[in-house]
């Protein structure tokens, strides 16, 4: 229960509500005025008390209330009372810290179980550090209520945990030493005018476009949308599982000859095993299998295999025979933990085999979940150790889907999380005024193409929740989008350097920060592994920014040039003491050109602070371009190790787009 209601309102009354981000375990910012909210009966007087200090308000006519207690110093744990006429609610196991919202897309989404540091944040759980997840809603109107618990860091629930926020989160508390919140409000494939409300988008005229061209579609929705649910149901049928042919070669069988399986370790999915070359998520049935040894007095009983969630449905085997299998009728079945009886007699005394087939059609196929989910244990049974089944695994595909056949769009409407303002309304509004002390930001893949109106968009959506948290300007601190795609041997444009560039203009604003990562990409997938170094990255700026620690932030960031002849000279802001490469190399990724807007890659040499550039083609330099490209190799960094930033210096024309 997250609320333990002391009182019970009569059923003629609306009872005293808060939203779901004031429950148990929760983390309040310290040293401001604390923000409660919620709803009561129209004009009934609710009271706040936590650690001694008391509020109190009165609802509005049409139930929504909301006061501030005095500001707390760091601490906890505590219990907050909130009264009403007739209901007291308590929320326990509060701690006062230091509370940030986490938000964006999917590499802002990702789990720790799916980063490639999973392993040592299982090492370094700490229930110091606190996350908020908010569940993913559209919405065409504001909600009041974001669903969602407080859960601490611990090796059982790491793995659910934003891996870019928890690695933000853990190098706060490292060096604060104090409790760290974290909210995170993502979702994978959306779009920045989807997180900014509508009425920021229409009080701008180059952006109000997007809201009409929105209304304007949504007159013909509901034929679209009946379009859309037999295009849809025509592609899901395109994959459904035509056939067991695993099962017809006998890859179930305890026996079976299996050394030419590639070996994995599990929990994982193909994706992480085997990333495609195109980028592409694996669809498609897949075979993994692994022996155990049954231990001593476990003969002849009831036992159950415990796989946690699978991706997205499975046939289990043990020593040949069918335990259980979760069907594609299962709608929620890439969540649901698997338990399946194994009945007495299937296991045998010394080795015995486990095998599961598992079908995906619609994205990651493998096992999801946490390591200690992975077990075998007695029925009904928990006095004994479990058997560990987490660890080394054989796989084989048994065949795969056409990826590139995508499944149909749903069209703008009600509930799509493409709509403009959708999902501010859905899982911003709601946490709205919760005592926060800033913003990370991880988003801009899905506007790639759009660099122009995203310039103006993203500030745009700064300065609009900044407005509606009314409590100043607080920081907003940004991941700018890492390097991706094949990589090309010549300067061009490049519509991911432009969206890049669009990013860093939102420095013009106050109390922002950019987190470079062109270092971190892959050329693969679009969802790199190493969030431990973006959340760091994102960390170093908030740790010198706001908490007065003496570090190094940004990596080296233009600041002019000057022009010299043939050669041309770069200067750059931080870079303390020297500039480096990390390979001990000329500087790559620099591209010069002349008053024909033709570029080559310079030859360059780094001169104390400066970088000097030439190429025998352009006699006469005047525009310098630095990592203008989609996937460019990045050699450049300040002595602290952060890499330079890049940027273009001249303002011709590129892929642009709106």
């Amino acid at each position: 229960m997250i609320l333990t209601l002391v009182a019970i309102a009569t059923l003629h009354r609306q009872a005293l509500k808060l939203p779901s981000v004031f429950s148990d375990n929760m983390v309040l910012q310290r040293d401001v005025a604390i923000p409660f909210f919620g709803s009561a009966n129209p004009n009934e007087a609710v009271s706040v008390q936590l650690n001694g200090q008391t509020a109190t308000c009165t609802a509005s006519p049409n139930g929504r209330w909301m006061l501030k207690l005095p500001a707390l110093q760091a601490g906890g744990p505590f219990t907050a009372y909130v009264q009403s006429s007739n209901t007291t609610a308590e929320v326990k196991n509060v701690m006062v810290g230091e509370v940030w919202l986490c938000s964006g897309q999917s590499n802002m989404e990702l789990t720790e179980s799916a980063a490639d540091d999973y392993s040592q944040a299982l090492e370094e759980a700490n229930p110091a550090v606190r996350m908020f997840t908010v569940a993913q809603r559209a919405s065409d109107d504001p909600i009041a209520d974001a669903k969602g618990t407080w859960v601490p860091a611990t090796k059982h629930s790491i793995g659910a945990f934003s891996a870019v926020a928890w690695s933000f989160g853990r190098e706060l508390q490292n060096h604060l030493n104090v409790p760290i919140g974290l909210i995170n409000a993502s979702w994978g494939g959306t779009r920045a005018e989807a997180w900014t409300s509508r009425d920021a988008l229409i009080a701008d005229p180059t952006l109000k476009p997007i809201v009409d061209s929105y209304l304007e579609e949504l007159k013909d929705f509901p034929a679209k949308f009946a379009a859309f649910k037999i295009e849809l149901k025509e592609w899901i049928a395109s994959r459904s599982d035509t056939g067991n042919e695993g099962f017809l070669n006998g890859w179930e069988n305890r026996n079976v000859d299996d050394a030419s399986w590639h070996k994995v370790n599990l929990p994982g999915t193909i994706d992480t095993m085997e990333p495609s070359e195109e980028g592409q998520p694996f669809d498609g049935a897949a075979w993994f299998r692994r022996t155990f040894v049954l231990p001593d007095g476990w003969t002849g009983k009831a036992l159950r295999l415990e796989l946690g969630p699978i991706a997205d449905y499975d046939d289990a085997y043990v020593n040949g025979t069918k335990v259980g299998f979760t069907k594609m009728s299962n709608q929620d079945a890439a969540r649901t933990p698997r338990s399946y009886r194994i009945a007495p007699g299937i296991l045998l005394q010394g080795e015995n085999s486990i095998a599961v087939r598992v079908y995906a059609s619609q994205g990651a196929c493998g096992f999801t979940g946490m390591d200690d989910q992975m077990r075998i244990v007695l029925d009904k049974d928990d006095s004994d150790d479990p058997v560990a089944l987490a660890g080394e695994w054989k796989e084989r595909v048994e065949r795969k889907l056409d990826t590139t056949v995508l499944a149909p769009h749903m069209p703008l409407g009600p509930g799509s999380p493409r709509v403009p303002g959708s999902l501010f309304n859905g899982l911003i509004a709601p946490l709205v005024p919760f005592g926060i002390k800033g913003v990370i930001w991880y988003q801009g893949e899905s506007n790639v193409g759009e660099a122009d109106r995203y310039k103006l968009l993203f500030q745009t959506l700064i300065r609009d929740w900044r407005q509606h948290w009314g409590a100043g300007q607080f920081p907003f601190y940004f991941v700018q989008l890492p390097n991706y795609k094949a990589r090309k041997d010549e300067p061009s444009e490049s519509s991911w350097a432009e969206l890049r560039e669009a990013q860093a203009a939102a420095l013009k604003l106050n109390f922002t920060g950019m987190a470079t990562t062109i270092d971190l990409g892959n050329e693969g997938t679009i969802h790199p592994k190493n969030k431990r170094e973006v959340g760091r990255r994102l960390a170093l700026i908030a740790l010198s920014r706001d908490y007065g620690e003496h570090v190094p932030y940004s990596g080296p960031m233009y600041h002019y040039l000057s022009q010299n002849g043939v050669s041309i000279r770069v200067f750059f802001q931080h870079v303390e003491d020297g500039l480096k490469t990390d390979d001990g190399k000329a500087p790559t990724g620099f591209a010069i050109a002349g008053d024909d807007h033709r570029f080559y890659w310079a030859d360059a040499r780094i001169e104390g602070t400066s970088i000097v550039l030439s190429n025998a083609n352009v006699p006469h330099p005047v525009a310098v371009r630095y990592l203008w490209a989609d996937n460019p190799k990045s050699n450049l960094r300040s002595l602290a190790g952060l890499p330079a930033i890049p940027f273009r210096t001249d303002d011709w024309s590129g892929t642009g787009g709106q």
